[in-house]
């Protein structure tokens, strides 16, 4: 044969989807070039020419050529009374080439420069998913569910690469058929028997965190922060996050206009609630807001064992611990605090609320207190009296009246 035609000679590379043809055909040069220097010695002079497009491969031997009987090596040089056989205006000096053909190779070595073709192949195809894949981790893809097992269940991209899905890493509800389009986030990926081996997780906070990204376009910018995330994946998440810029509400824009954003994302976790909350650098301030809907009395820290003792009314106690002690859980793990609730059954302490006072206080100056946060009568006499007329437009006066109203309710 005139040229040795690669996709039919070699019709098995047609398999591999993962390498481009370039790259197969530099691997192609590689290959042959190996097995020549085998066969002829490394000094020997060849040139290996691919034609891409078309997937034909020429191989030229060049030899120089000298007078008769001055030959050393087949391989280097070639008599002159043979060069002019071929070409009568050859001259001594001269470079003389002859094309290779697959032919003037034996059978051993034919089947030499297969199996080397494919094992090159093979190899470059892992590598090539190994590296793609790693530069992925902690990207979501999106496969075809191609095999379920008991133990976990087998994925294909939209390039055929395989990924894996165990069972620990699936939502509790999640149940897929084959054919099924599946979600995920690029957990890790690991080399067993120099093969990749892709692991994907829906449970992984990373996966919340990408969703987020995915449908909140002020986090994807970075003007919202996500801090910090926690989950009972298909339960209970939280998630607080924070704004770097003041005009940006970063729950709201997270919700979304009546929740629009966030129900996808709960769509896709199954139905997993998932509470957005402020972070802020304040402790208690972020406790309070970590046990929502929960509403608390009073917070003790101690900073010494990350202990928090929070005091609530008792009917707010079943609120702050959630169903399965998933809120109360989750909780402690966003705030890095030991959460340990008391009902605050003292009656001779309990906590009246401001709007209780209205026949004594104007409802304006109520309105004032509670705009700065302070519903209740001991949210106010836990602040002084120059702290009160420095947060609110309210005269000095007035607060000490208000004062003195309120304390005389507990004694």
């Amino acid at each position: 044969m005139d040229t040795i035609n690669l996709v039919e000679t070699f019709s098995e590379f047609k398999e591999f989807k993962n390498i481009d043809r370039e790259t197969m055909m530099h691997i192609l040069e590689d290959v042959f070039h190996s097995i020549l220097t085998k066969t002829y010695g490394e000094e020997a002079n060849f040139d290996i020419i691919v034609n891409i497009d078309k997937g034909d491969l020429e191989i030229w031997h060049y030899r120089e050529i000298v007078e008769d009987g001055e030959v050393e090596d087949d391989a280097l040089q070639i008599a002159f009374s043979e060069a002019i056989k071929v070409e009568p205006d050859f001259e001594v000096g001269e470079d003389f080439s002859k094309q290779i053909f697959l032919e003037d190779f034996g059978r051993r070595e034919i089947l030499s420069i297969r199996q080397n073709l494919v094992s090159k192949i093979l190899e470059y195809e892992k590598d090539n998913i190994y590296r793609k894949y790693k530069e992925k981790v902690g990207e979501i893809v999106t496969g075809e569910v191609y095999q379920v097992w008991k133990k976990e269940i087998l994925v294909l991209d939209d390039e055929d690469i395989e990924l894996i899905l165990p069972k620990s890493e699936q939502i509790p509800s999640d149940y897929y058929r084959k054919g099924d389009s599946i979600r995920a986030v690029v957990s890790k990926v690991d080399l067993r028997n120099n093969s990749p081996v892709i692991i994907l997780s829906r449970t992984s906070p990373a996966f919340l965190e990408r969703l987020f990204e995915a449908e909140v376009p002020e986090v994807y910018d970075g003007l919202i922060s996500i801090k910090n995330i926690v989950r009972v994946p298909g339960e209970r998440a939280k998630i607080a996050v924070e704004s770097y810029d003041d005009r940006i509400d970063p729950v709201g824009a997270c919700v979304g206009m009546k929740g629009s954003r966030i129900h996808g994302i709960v769509r896709e976790l199954k139905n997993e609630n998932i509470d957005v909350i402020n972070f802020t650098n304040n402790k208690s301030l972020y406790i309070q807001r970590a046990l929502s809907p929960a509403k608390i009395s009073s917070i003790k820290l101690n900073e010494e064992n990350d202990r928090a003792e929070v005091y609530m009314k008792p009917d707010q106690v079943s609120l702050a611990i959630g169903k399965g002690g998933f809120n109360i859980k989750l909780a402690g793990k966003l705030t890095g605090y030991e959460i340990d609730v008391y009902r605050d059954t003292d009656t001779e302490t309990e906590d009246v609320g401001m709007q209780e006072f209205d026949d004594e206080i104007d409802q304006w100056i109520i309105d004032e207190l509670k705009n700065i946060g302070c519903d209740t009568a001991k949210s106010v006499l836990e602040l002084d009296p120059a702290e009160l007329v420095k947060r609110t437009d309210l005269e000095e006066e007035t607060i000490l009246e208000v004062l003195r109203i309120l304390k005389a309710e507990f004694e």
